[in-house]
């Protein structure tokens, strides 16, 4: 039987954003883990102020509450010294790091893997990207929806393309990403070595086609 504390031991900091990666942290807060999202002061997740009508007077919206809660929360700019530093101690201390950056971001906050990894060998990165890590491409999921082909299958059979009205594939890619990073902790168990995981959000979109897409 799993309990709630199985990741009770497990660290993981969440600078990811808006759905598929912060509703992975998430997964792990709720099987015990510790975890801390890390946002930017100048620019928190945008999901804290996605409020319905009905929550004008909240604090953070239903919105990113469903997907966040569970976790410390805590305002590092890497841009800045001192905050970048303070990231690298935690990276030190971390199993798993979850980040959805377009192509060049890594570079641009000092974060890439390599640079990581000199930090934390046994550091375990999961990582969200729209179109693959070479793309500098940000995706949306009405769009995801449509070049993958779910809204031409969607709707009345004689009326146009429709959109399901959650972001699927952000869902569809968490849950991909959970799975590749449960494999990552069971082989880090061997090697004592940590590992990249990446899921597109398109490749996950194909991928959850299944039957349909042949």
């Amino acid at each position: 039987m799993v309990t709630q504390k199985i990741f009770s031991n497990l660290k993981v900091l969440d600078i990811s954003t808006v759905l598929a990666g912060p509703s992975v942290g998430t997964f792990f807060a709720e099987l015990g883990a510790h975890v801390t999202k890390i946002e930017r002061p100048s620019s928190p997740d945008v999901t804290r102020a996605w409020k319905l009508p009905a929550e004008s007077e909240e604090q953070i919206s239903a919105y990113f509450a469903s997907v966040n809660y569970g976790k410390k929360y805590i305002e590092l700019d890497l841009l800045k010294k001192k905050d970048y530093f303070a990231f690298i101690q935690l990276v030190e201390d971390c199993d798993i790091l979850l980040m959805n950056f377009k192509g060049g971001d890594q570079e641009k906050l000092r974060i890439t893997d390599d640079l990581l990894w000199k930090a934390n060998p046994k550091l375990i990165l999961g990582k969200i990207s729209g179109f693959g890590e070479e793309s500098d491409r940000v995706a949306y999921d009405l769009i995801l929806q449509a070049e993958a082909g779910f809204m031409s299958m969607n709707g009345d059979k004689d009326g146009t393309p429709l959109k399901m009205p959650i972001a699927l594939i952000d869902v569809l890619a968490a849950h991909h990403l959970k799975e590749g990073l449960l494999i990552a902790l069971m082989e880090r168990t061997k090697t004592n070595l940590g590992s990249s995981i990446e899921v597109s959000l398109y490749d996950a979109a194909l991928c959850s086609l299944a039957n349909q897409a042949s």
